[in-house]
């Protein structure tokens, strides 16, 4: 198909931060994909050049951060001509593609939530999307009731379920930066030390962890400075041990 007009909408939620959510190419080397990148929302778009080599019309914009959080955000994509609104969770982006054509040539098929074919063109990453899709609208289509009724339009490959599982991990908020923590009394005599978890914090500085070592071996530290990770060991009689990621 041919067109000069694409709208696209759709509400997402994710705990991964790379996955593509919706992806539609041609022959001629015309694409259209967005797709999480590291927490943020990439919009790739080609919509051909007949005086350009299709590469150099290629037209990216990223919208939004840490959207991998198992919260619900919005995409709206209007593309009229060369003229596309990009919107996610209300902040929009203005933008004109690259090139001189403006019309969206798609041969194959569209896909919602991956790419089928491994080896297709552009400059976006491979790995499927991984969470959950409601409202998923195309040119006025809902996507998701073809599927669930069996449509012949649509097909579904690999795990698809509709329905959308909450998830096991429950974080926590220190919303303090003093006097806010978590305390958990320590093991005696305890031969090793293992700790694992995750963050996500706006501020450069902070303390994540604690704990004073068995057998006067001192304290141990894990702790944010100017945004890079440092792990202290300081021991009575010897020279502070410090690595930082």
């Amino acid at each position: 198909m041919s067109t000069f007009k694409d709208v696209v909408s759709l509400k997402f939620k994710s705990m991964q931060g790379d996955g593509v959510l919706f992806h539609g190419e041609g022959q001629r080397g015309d694409y259209i994909t967005l797709e999480l990148q590291k927490g943020k929302l990439s919009l790739h778009i080609n919509l051909g050049d007949s005086n350009l080599h299709f590469s150099n019309s290629h037209t990216s914009v990223t919208l939004g951060s840490l959207l991998d959080d198992q919260h619900w955000h919005s995409v709206l994509i209007e593309r009229f001509n060369k003229q596309v609104n990009f919107t996610v969770d209300k902040h929009t982006q203005h933008f004109r593609t690259k090139g001189d054509s403006d019309h969206l040539d798609i041969d194959y098929e569209l896909s919602f939530g991956g790419i089928p074919v491994p080896g297709k063109p552009g400059t976006f990453q491979r790995k499927n999307f991984h969470g959950c899709i409601e409202n998923l609208y195309y040119n006025g289509v809902n996507i998701i009731d073809l599927a669930k009724r069996r449509k012949p339009q649509i097909y579904t490959v690999g795990n698809v379920t509709f329905s959308c599982s909450e998830p096991q991990i429950v974080p926590i908020t220190f919303v303090s930066t003093s006097r806010s923590y978590l305390l958990l009394p320590g093991t005696p005599q305890i031969d090793g030390l293992s700790v694992s978890f995750q963050f996500r914090t706006w501020n450069k500085d902070g303390l994540l962890l604690f704990t004073e070592l068995s057998e006067n071996s001192g304290p141990l530290l894990v702790y944010l400075h100017g945004g890079r990770l440092m792990l202290l060991i300081q021991k009575e009689t010897e020279n502070p041990v410090e690595i930082s990621e």
